[in-house]
């Protein structure tokens, strides 16, 4: 847990005694490749933290075809943000898209754990703010951006993903079919 440790301590300080028993209110989870730990229309009960590999965020729309809406790596949190804090149904399926790590904490827990550790609630505020500045960025890009520049973009600023997680996923974040993704890096390659 080495990498929660690091990742925490870019935002609080803590020490080793206060880890422990900030690392046992979580649940860890070993999970294997596109494993679902939530359904769509199941109580958002659960946030995870990606210690090691990668999930996806997603829903299936109207025409039957998933629409893939955040990703998470490494360091990185993933839910359903709004059904969590309310405790509802979630219209979003997550999945592993890799064979992953994850810490898991549910509402009363994460609670419990900003009882008895203070010092989280500024982590959880900090980390809130990034998600949601990136969450600000993202829609100007989806009114401003063409579909070639929405991928140049992604690709720039996120050249791992572009190895890591299969290009049909990719496709679906951008809003594109896989062909359209095809034919975008084919005229980029010319």
């Amino acid at each position: 847990m080495e990498t929660f440790k690091q990742h925490l301590a870019k935002f609080i300080s803590i020490n080793e005694e206060e880890f422990t028993s900030v690392l046992s209110f979580f649940q860890v989870l070993e999970v294997k490749k596109k494993q679902n730990l939530m359904l769509e229309g199941e109580i958002c009960r659960s946030v995870f933290f990606v210690v090691k590999g990668c999930m996806r965020k997603f829903f299936i729309n109207e025409k039957g075809i998933e629409q893939t809406t955040e990703f998470a790596i490494e360091n990185w949190w993933i839910t359903d943000t709004f059904a969590y804090e309310r405790q509802i149904k979630s219209n979003f399926f997550i999945q592993t898209v890799e064979k992953s790590v994850l810490l898991k904490i549910d509402l009363q827990s994460q609670e419990e754990l900003l009882k008895k550790h203070p010092v989280m609630e500024r982590y959880f505020r900090m980390v809130y703010q990034r998600a949601y500045a990136a969450a600000e960025r993202r829609i100007r890009y989806l009114y401003e951006l063409s579909r070639e520049e929405s991928y140049i973009l992604f690709s720039t600023q996120y050249p791992w993903f572009i190895q890591r997680i299969p290009q049909y996923l990719i496709a679906s974040f951008l809003g594109f079919t896989p062909e359209y993704l095809s034919e975008i890096r084919a005229k980029l390659r010319s």
